[in-house]
């Protein structure tokens, strides 16, 4: 994947096009040059194929149009721009999760823990599957169907377990923030990072040189630490794991310390 300069951000487009474009409320475009079978599900595949492919920073209106072999001006007939079209691209992938079937009340009150567990890694692949999704900065989500349809599932893993609204969408952000950071992190060390570079490769270059010039009496947990560290550079899921088994010791003792809350 190539590496992206810049990051784009998503509900940057225009709000009325782009709800209208996201439920798919807008009228048909006209048929122009008797072309019918351009449409705007077919330019958003095509979009997420080449960020797949070769990352954020490769998309255009351009790039798109030529990989559908039509005009770039076509394209406009049907998406206003990159900004409304990244949020299409975003709202389509967030489908891309499976949504079991929601367990009844009571047995969510158990099995809360494993059901938000599942949230996390369920996050963690969707962002290895579209890695481009990690340049995109999303404070204000496009706010489409399958945005909300991932959201309320995501709700109901924490829904009944003595939780207020506001603490079910804290421990949400949370829990797949974590599945985010932890899933760029891996990316990075793949060799998608600063330079092309893995992190383990990153790590064999500087560690030699560190080890000569850290002082270990001026520094000694640092370089206990680091040493550490970079034989362990190559594992990132690691990271994820061990960060996801404390954020959900955290909820866990949260619902324990509700008067009437049912042990997980």
């Amino acid at each position: 994947m190539a590496k992206d300069a810049t990051k784009d951000h998503s509900g940057g487009g225009d709000p009325a096009r782009s709800l209208a474009l996201l439920w798919r409320k807008q009228t048909q475009a006209p048929v122009r040059n008797g072309r019918r079978d351009l449409s705007v599900d077919r330019i958003v595949a095509a979009a997420i194929e080449v960020a797949d492919t070769d990352g954020l920073g490769a998309l255009s209106m351009r790039r798109v149009a030529d990989k559908l072999n039509v005009g770039t001006m076509s394209l406009y007939t049907y998406v206003p721009g990159k900004a409304e079209l990244v949020d299409l691209m975003l709202d389509t992938v967030y489908a891309d999760t499976p949504q079991p079937a929601p367990e009844v009340a009571e047995d969510n009150r158990r099995c809360w823990r494993a059901r938000l567990e599942q949230v996390a890694r369920r996050n963690w692949d969707l962002y290895h599957r579209h890695p481009w999704m990690l340049r995109v900065g999303v404070s204000r989500p496009p706010l489409g169907p399958n945005v909300m349809a991932k959201y309320d599932y995501e709700l109901g893993t924490v829904a009944g377990i003595g939780l207020s609204e506001t603490e079910m969408d804290t421990v949400l952000t949370l829990v797949i923030g974590h599945a985010e950071t932890s899933a760029r992190r891996a990316v990075e060390a793949d060799g998608d990072g600063e330079g092309g570079v893995s992190e383990q490769q990153w790590w064999a270059a500087h560690s030699p040189v560190l080890t000569t010039l850290l002082d270990h009496t001026r520094y000694p947990l640092a370089a206990a630490v680091v040493a550490a560290v970079g034989q362990a550079a190559d594992d990132p899921q690691r990271v994820f794991e061990f960060g996801l088994a404390r954020i959900l010791d955290g909820v866990q003792a949260l619902v324990d310390s509700r008067d009437g809350s049912t042990q997980a």
